[in-house]
């Protein structure tokens, strides 16, 4: 079992339990603001500011609180030590753990030229910005540097599920989007490639033997990666505006608002979708393995 620990103000401990509502656990934990239990990582929250994640995925979980400093401050003894100031091909993924929307990876080039750019830009971890500052910044990031965006949409999403888990999915995805961004920017080569981790080294190499087409260069895995080098920050916008415009398609075709991550609204707008269309609608929207959908089945 891993474990992650983080500080955090009042006021973000509060978004913390907003976040985790629907996943709270009624025993009280002395000296706590609260606990919860999801998708295998427990959470407890300390009147003193202290976060504790605890699970087999308590890094990745808590990595969407933790705070963050510009790519340039941070250090990791596992990238060398000037990593930020190289030419990083950098990936990132968002939709992930929302039952609604796509799966969007996305890798990024940011060569030594562009970095300067990138920080008067503002690009740093899309958890720090509004929607409207994600979609504005993203536009400017594609037109400045080379990408590869792939966006898998529920109901292809739904079609693949069954045949690969969600990490190997996302390796296959990571795997495909690095390999065709290396093509499109041949014959330069970046200095290093990083993938903002999701799952351990050893079982990302494991899974992307089985893929046809693999990239065979040193690649580095880091939790939070954006903290690290702009690369994967950029990468991580594009991600989220691709999400983002998603979501806002899926509401106009539903004409309903369709919300992201896994929270009650989601099973309560899944149930609606299952008493006017059933299973054959849902699956356009949603990922189906999720638990939500049989809480909204239970929900008629």
């Amino acid at each position: 079992m891993s474990s992650a620990v983080l500080k955090l103000t009042k006021p973000e401990i509060q978004k913390l339990k907003n976040y985790y509502a629907d996943y709270l656990l009624l025993k009280k934990v002395p000296y706590s603001e609260f606990s919860a239990k999801k998708n295998g990582v427990s959470i407890t929250a300390y009147t003193s500011g202290k976060v504790l994640f605890q699970g087999n995925n308590a890094e990745q979980e808590a990595a969407r609180w933790g705070k963050t400093a510009p790519a340039s401050a941070k250090k990791s003894s596992r990238l060398p030590s000037d990593f930020a100031s190289l030419a990083v091909l950098g990936s990132d993924e968002v939709g992930n753990g929302s039952y609604f929307g796509p799966l969007c990876v996305c890798a990024a080039y940011a060569d030594k030229e562009h970095l300067d750019a990138l920080k008067t830009l503002g690009v740093k971890d899309s958890k720090m910005l509004t929607d409207d500052q994600i979609r504005k910044m993203a536009t400017a990031i594609k037109e400045m540097i080379p990408f590869r965006l792939l966006v898998v949409t529920p109901e292809k999403y739904n079609d693949i599920q069954p045949k690969y888990n969600a990490v190997r999915m996302k390796v296959a995805l990571h795997n495909q989007a690095i390999r065709l961004l290396l093509e499109d920017i041949a014959p330069t080569k970046p200095d290093a490639i990083l993938i903002d981790q999701f799952t351990p080294e050893a079982n990302y190499m494991n899974y992307v033997k089985k893929e046809a087409k693999r990239v065979e260069q040193k690649i580095y895995f880091v939790t939070k990666g954006e903290q690290y080098h702009l690369a994967v920050a950029a990468a991580s916008i594009i991600s989220r505006a691709s999400f983002l415009d998603e979501l806002d398609q899926a509401s106009q075709e539903l004409g309903m608002k369709v919300p992201s991550g896994a929270g009650k609204p989601s099973d309560e707008l899944a149930a609606k979708l299952l008493q006017k269309g059933g299973i054959d609608l849902l699956r356009k929207y949603v990922k189906l393995h999720f638990a939500n959908t049989e809480k909204a089945k239970k929900m008629i």
